[in-house]
């Protein structure tokens, strides 16, 4: 096994790169974490995955959000009820068929959203600039291709599919 630090010898050894893969998101998911801090006795990280896709996607139907999530509606509806109470969401009968939900974020929301995607922005800059250029340029070149892999368009992609949980061909609204 390597040293921390030090690439593994083997690298197309699959489990080698799976442990590295974990490691990194072990990383990611501790970033999002302080990130959320300072909002998170109003949102928690589930809900703030349903404001990103409702600020990448706009006005969306209830039952198409919780098949992004891939929640049912009903789970969908509480915690769309909670962002509703946080003042961050709102929500309004479609006019073209009263029988569906459209939801939207808020100013509040919508803040919410840059002020913790900055946040998270800053900090994954820092450990970044930790780097030498070369290893940055590999990083992305390896990064790309996980994204590749796994289907997620760039980060500033027009429309990305939220967070990876969403399905190319979902309707949209």
């Amino acid at each position: 096994m390597a040293e921390r630090g030090t690439p593994t010898r083997g690298m197309d050894d699959v489990d080698a790169v799976t442990r590295a893969v974990l490691t990194a998101s072990r990383v990611l998911v501790a970033v999002s974490a302080r990130s959320l801090a300072e909002v998170e006795e109003r949102v928690t990280l589930p809900q703030f995955r349903m404001l990103v896709v409702l600020s990448t996607r706009g006005t969306t139907k209830l039952v198409t959000l919780a098949e992004l999530l891939q929640v049912a509606p009903s789970t969908a509806m509480r915690m769309v009820d909670r962002l509703i109470a946080a003042g961050l969401a709102d929500r309004q009968a479609n006019p073209d068929n009263r029988r569906e939900t459209l939801l939207r974020l808020t100013g509040k929301g919508r803040h919410t959203v840059e002020n913790v995607t900055e946040r998270r922005r800053a900090e994954i800059t820092a450990i970044v600039e930790r780097l030498a250029p070369g290893q940055r340029s590999a990083l992305v070149e390896a990064l790309t291709l996980l994204n590749d892999a796994g289907g997620e368009p760039p980060a500033d992609a027009p429309e990305p599919y939220p967070l990876g949980w969403a399905d190319p061909s979902a309707e949209r609204l």
